[in-house]
């Protein structure tokens, strides 16, 4: 099924990119604090001493917790606190709530902002400013592919079903 026409249906005109990436901004910090709270709990728990003691299993756990954190407000109103502060908010393709089964599947490839260009870190043996500059670089191109959209979504938005919309204040 087709995807309605942003500018046809008003209530699912597409946010302006810089307003987008001002949200993810803002998400990064509250993050902090969830990636935060979640290694301090599982260091505790599991007595962990160093860093690299289950370092692997840690990685997994703060992924859990993150896809946690995502679904459980994408499926319960659409909207995490930076979403709300920015007033825009998830919905599937048609408008509608997002079901849990779409929000991880959007969570898994909303990973395609960071994974490419950190994977080449260890493939290629690049040094850390190497790293820092593809990354940079790799950014800036998926989130100026929103461009290239009809809907003016995200790739990730566009292959999982999803919509980041903008929500009209409160009257």
């Amino acid at each position: 099924m087709r995807a309605p026409d942003a500018s046809a249906v008003p209530l699912m005109r597409a946010p302006a990119l810089r307003r987008r990436l001002a949200t993810m901004v803002y998400e990064g910090v509250i993050l902090f604090g969830v990636v935060f709270i979640a290694g301090y709990l599982f260091s505790t728990l599991t007595q962990q001493r160093n860093g690299l003691t289950h370092h692997n299993l840690l990685m997994t756990w703060i992924g859990v917790v993150l896809a946690g954190y995502f679904v459980w407000f994408w499926t319960h109103g659409g909207q995490t606190l930076p979403m709300k502060t920015w007033r825009l908010k998830l919905v599937d393709a048609q408008g509608q709530p997002v079901k849990p089964a779409r929000a991880l599947v959007r969570y898994a490839l909303a990973w395609l902002w960071f994974l490419p260009p950190l994977a080449l870190h260890p493939l290629l043996g690049l040094a850390v400013p190497q790293t820092l500059a593809a990354f940079a670089v790799w950014v800036a191109l998926w989130a100026a592919a929103v461009w290239l959209d009809p809907a003016r979504q995200f790739l990730h938005d566009r292959i999982a079903g999803t919509r980041i919309v903008a929500v009209q204040p409160a009257s």
